[in-house]
């Protein structure tokens, strides 16, 4: 009986957190650059004394989704995407190099070329800073350049150039802060390979009729569980009143 509630109870436990993996992909399907997390369930040995009639299951993260999402155009100067594989470098809350494909940009107040969550885009030297302009636009291969304010349209200053990086998928890994970092800690060395599209936003790569789909099966699956934790409470009271009648 013992096991039968372990069972169940793991079984609940490990359903959660899979249903948290999911409704974290639901809750970034409009976020730009977005690549979904992948899990899957594996089954577990019950240990113990007797004879092993009980298997139980684990959710384990096995990565992320690396996939392209979709091209969409905005026509907005900032606004870039990376055309096949790459990323782009940024300044993460540490101060170290971080990687996203996220190239919905701005520039503050102050003149900083950041991300929409905040972050400094890296250029060669460190953060790009961008001085008062009239029009700014990003070339093919990051360079950002600007007509300076006051100036005629034909005065264009590059001002820099944004760091495009391009390691293999399985040397990265996300943070918590949803940015990805090399598994050894080190800084990725610039691509000349990579290439951009301004104008343009990658959309998140999560499949949201596949997402809402699984959902509704955790859902059923976590009420199995609870169902089943249930019918072992109730086997229990029934064998407590027999031994008691013996």
């Amino acid at each position: 009986m013992d096991r039968f509630l372990y069972v169940s109870m793991s079984g609940a436990k490990e359903t959660l957190q899979a249903q948290t993996a999911n409704n974290h992909n639901l809750a970034n399907v409009n976020t730009s650059g977005f690549k979904a997390d992948l899990s899957a369930f594996q089954s577990r040995a019950v240990q113990g004394p007797g004879y092993a009639s009980r298997v139980y299951s684990t959710d384990a993260s096995v990565g992320w989704d690396d996939t392209t999402g979709a091209m969409t155009s905005t026509g907005q100067e900032l606004d870039i995407a990376i055309q096949g594989s790459g990323w782009f470098a940024v300044q993460g809350a540490n101060g170290k190099e971080a990687y996203t494909r996220a190239g919905n940009l701005h520039v503050d107040a102050n003149g900083q070329l950041l991300t929409a969550s905040g972050r400094p885009v890296l250029g060669d030297g460190g953060p790009i800073s961008v001085p008062p302009y009239s029009s700014i636009n990003i070339g093919r291969d990051g360079t950002v350049s600007i007509v300076p304010a006051g100036q005629s349209p034909s005065t264009t200053a590059a001002i820099g150039r944004i760091k495009l990086v391009n390691p293999p998928s399985s040397q990265l890994q996300r943070g918590e802060d949803g940015l990805f970092r090399t598994t050894t800690g080190s800084e990725a060395p610039a691509d000349a390979s990579v290439s951009v599209t301004s104008g343009v936003l990658e959309s998140s790569n999560v499949n949201v009729a596949d997402a809402m789909v699984k959902m509704i099966e955790l859902s059923r699956r976590f009420e199995l569980q609870v169902k089943a934790m249930r019918t072992a409470e109730e086997d229990a009271q029934s064998a407590s009143k027999l031994l008691s009648m013996s």
